[in-house]
């Protein structure tokens, strides 16, 4: 627990300063492009994200997780999973490219309706192999628990994003924006194999053993892994295809493509979190007994509850202040869409998280059958939905989908792992996030005076579950030794 801690201050802190840099990309592409181009600039990146999720994180995953589980036990068996990992990547890796980048054609003109994206979409197949090999430096030291070295990266690669992305987009346009998505990822790359090569292949046994790992124990993991993860970003984002194709208006994409970005932030926040738990959870599954497991899953079912009901319910009030904050007044129209999406992101980002605590335990098949249902749910709902209510219909699409899935991996954690849900905190949280919600109604709203608003009825969030034993000096040990030790 005490590494799960701090761990998570790291990564955490980490991908605050990463989402934060996607924030001001988003926030300076919005403005530079104008919601039309920026809806385009949307759809080309989010499809090459799913994409990305099919071939860049399956095999690395299941990668991470053979490494923690071996690691300190068996560390000359760690080149041998690093090889195999690497040949199956490769193999999935370069003619995915192809085909997609074959196929930009079709999708631009045969289902978006599209000609002018083809160009664009050939252009973005070139992230696919960028971002497959920063992430498979990133999830090799997930499964070797460099936490610390994963915050330096990940916050490289939130600078290197903003120079290229925004640098580029300024000067070239949508273009431009989508070549930086291929520089930074590739940047960060360089930077990661040549520390591996300094440093972590020297500090490994010089001699490889007999030992052999074997690449169908890791495709049996990897595929259905990569299958959970294309069925949760289709969950995630299916909905800004159905808003291009059925409404045909790339003003009304973009301001979607506004409102469902600014709706993710606390599903980005607690991205962190997933990236420790599935080799967390796989290392104590192997090394210690089912109550190291049941403890790391409490702490992080108290942390949701602690921190992202009051983070939705700041969100939420201050959603006119936000979209202007991020995107300008261009994008006000896009505040009821955002206030639906937000709400589902909520559910959706619970969901996420335990189901990556699911498949550390090996219980994969259950978040697998879940997002395969999600995937046919959302669908149904946005294409009988958004004909009818325009964008706001496509968020509710996403919102309902998001509440089942929310409720059937509770479910699941308490019959898989026998723990207690924190009901009483889930109360005194959800009272405190009523209160601060009527406070922030009735002061005055400014866009400059939101954060520092926030912030303060963050503040008296905590203090209030201080004085009700919800947050305990336990939960405050992490964040007190790394600040003296700064």
């Amino acid at each position: 627990m005490k590494n799960f801690n701090k761990a998570l201050i790291w990564l955490t802190a980490s991908e605050i300063i990463f989402n934060v840099a996607g924030y001001v990309i988003h926030a300076s592409l919005g403005r530079i492009l104008g919601p039309e181009d920026y809806g385009r600039f949307g759809i080309i990146v989010t499809l090459t994200t799913m994409l990305i999720v099919l071939i860049g994180n399956g095999v690395p995953t299941a990668m991470s997780k053979y490494l923690a589980e071996i690691f300190e036990s068996h560390p000359d068996r760690v080149r041998s999973i690093k090889k195999t990992a690497i040949k199956l990547q490769v193999f999935i890796i370069l003619p995915t490219t192809l085909i997609f980048y074959c196929l930009s054609s079709f999708i631009a003109e045969g289902i978006l309706k599209d000609p002018s994206l083809t160009p664009l979409f050939q252009l973005s197949a070139f992230i696919i192999p960028a971002f497959a090999a920063a992430s498979f430096y990133f999830y090799f030291y997930t499964g070797l628990h460099y936490f610390r070295l994963q915050a330096v990266l990940k916050t490289l690669r939130a600078l290197a994003r903003i120079i290229f992305i925004i640098g580029l987009g300024y000067l070239y346009g949508v273009a431009g924006a989508v070549a930086g998505y291929i520089a930074a990822p590739l940047a960060v790359f360089l930077i990661a194999s040549l520390y591996d090569l300094v440093k972590v292949s020297p500090s490994l046994p010089a001699k490889e053993t007999s030992y052999h790992f074997p690449t169908k124990q890791l495709l049996n993991y990897a595929w259905p892994f990569t299958l959970f993860l294309l069925c949760y970003e289709l969950i995630l984002t299916v909905d800004l295809y159905f808003v291009k194709a059925l409404l045909r208006d790339d003003l009304l994409t973009g301001l979607y493509n506004a409102a469902i970005t600014a709706g993710r932030i606390p599903y980005f926040l607690f991205y962190a979190l997933t990236i420790i738990l599935l080799p967390a959870i796989a290392k104590s599954k192997t090394n210690t007994t089912d109550e190291e497991t049941k403890s790391l899953i409490t702490q992080s079912l108290r942390l949701m509850v602690i921190i992202l009901i009051p983070m939705l319910t700041l969100l939420y009030a201050y959603g006119a202040e936000v979209l202007q904050f991020f995107y300008g007044h261009r994008y006000a129209n896009a505040l009821a869409a955002y206030q639906i999406f937000l709400v589902g992101s909520g559910f959706l980002t619970v969901f996420y998280v335990f189901a990556f605590a699911l498949a550390g335990a090996g219980r994969l098949a259950i978040p697998l059958i879940a997002t395969l249902f999600g995937v046919i749910m959302t669908s149904l709902l946005n294409f009988s939905l958004i004909p009818t209510y325009g964008i706001a219909g496509a968020s509710t699409a996403v919102t309902l989908t998001s509440f089942v899935l929310m409720g059937y991996i509770l479910i699941a954690l308490v019959k898989e792992f026998a723990i207690k849900l924190p009901k009483r905190d889930f109360f005194i949280s959800l009272l405190s996030s009523i209160i601060i919600f009527d406070m922030a109604f009735f002061l005055p709203k400014n866009v400059f005076l939101f954060i520092p608003l926030s912030a303060g009825f963050f503040a008296l969030h905590l203090i209030f579950l201080w004085y009700a034993k919800v947050l305990t000096p336990k939960d405050l040990g992490p964040f007190s030794k790394m600040f003296k030790k700064a």
